[in-house]
């Protein structure tokens, strides 16, 4: 018995580290330092305004509702249906594209995932260094390929905002390895300016992936006090019942 209880217990203990293990491999790039704050509802949503506007029209998060959204990031209904609902009038929806998935396949090759695990299947870094790792390849039928996901089928949509560049290669004992970037052609933001971006997109993603992460916490919080003042209590009976005992 005693044996089971050890091994369920290093299972626990392992499972987040096997979870981890289990992330992509994210290639190394100069200056990406990535900072999450959940908790930061004015980076949350900055997040929301940007995958509602760049990424909700090719990519669903079927397991969010937008008054779910609303609620969690302090957001007044009426603002969210004028402002981040492009496919619904119904708030209690979920975030659905209207896209179908048969055009999506032809003109993509396969359709868009869905976005709502995505933070946790692959991992906050991960989406962090995709959205910093495109680059100018004429190559490309829509001129531009990505160093985390080699050839992928999605365009930059970004591009706007973080401008062109390119990968710079240096030969490393006869192999070509990633040296960096250099900058093709300006966007709309600075690289800071981009850089916090895609932190707050990658913020709102990961919110997304466990929206109940955030009433957990605030419930953990009650619950250690109750405990603590619970076991105040519970000493203070223990005293009092057996102070005639001692």
């Amino acid at each position: 018995m005693r044996k089971i209880i050890l091994l369920a217990m290093m299972g626990l203990l392992l499972a987040p580290m096997t979870a981890i293990a289990a992330w992509p491999t994210v290639p190394e790039i100069d200056g990406l330092e990535l900072e999450l704050d959940v908790h930061n509802k004015a980076s949350l949503q900055r997040g929301a305004r940007l995958f509602h506007n760049y990424c909700l029209s090719c990519h669903s998060a079927q397991y969010m509702r937008y008054r779910r959204m609303a609620e969690d990031l302090g957001l007044p209904e009426d603002v969210v249906s004028e402002s981040l609902m492009f496919t619904t009038d119904n708030i209690h929806e979920t975030m659905q594209v209207a896209m179908p998935a048969e055009d999506a396949e032809q003109w993509f090759g396969q359709a868009p995932p869905d976005l709502s695990l995505v933070a946790r299947s692959h991992g906050p870094r991960w989406l962090y260094a995709f959205l910093h790792g495109y680059y100018e390849d004429e190559e490309r039928p829509v001129g531009m390929n990505n160093l985390v996901v080699s050839n992928t089928s999605m365009p930059h949509v970004l591009v706007g905002l973080q401008g062109v560049q390119r990968a710079v290669y240096e030969e490393v004992d006869g192999e070509q390895r990633f040296a960096g970037f250099e900058q093709v052609s300006e966007g709309s933001m600075s690289p800071r300016e981009y850089d916090r971006a895609v932190t707050d997109l990658v913020n709102y993603l990961t919110y997304v992936s466990e929206p109940a992460r955030l009433q957990r916490e605030r419930i953990g919080l009650w619950v250690l006090i109750f405990l603590v003042l619970f076991t105040m209590l519970a000493y203070m009976l223990k005293q009092e019942y057996w102070k005639d005992v001692h």
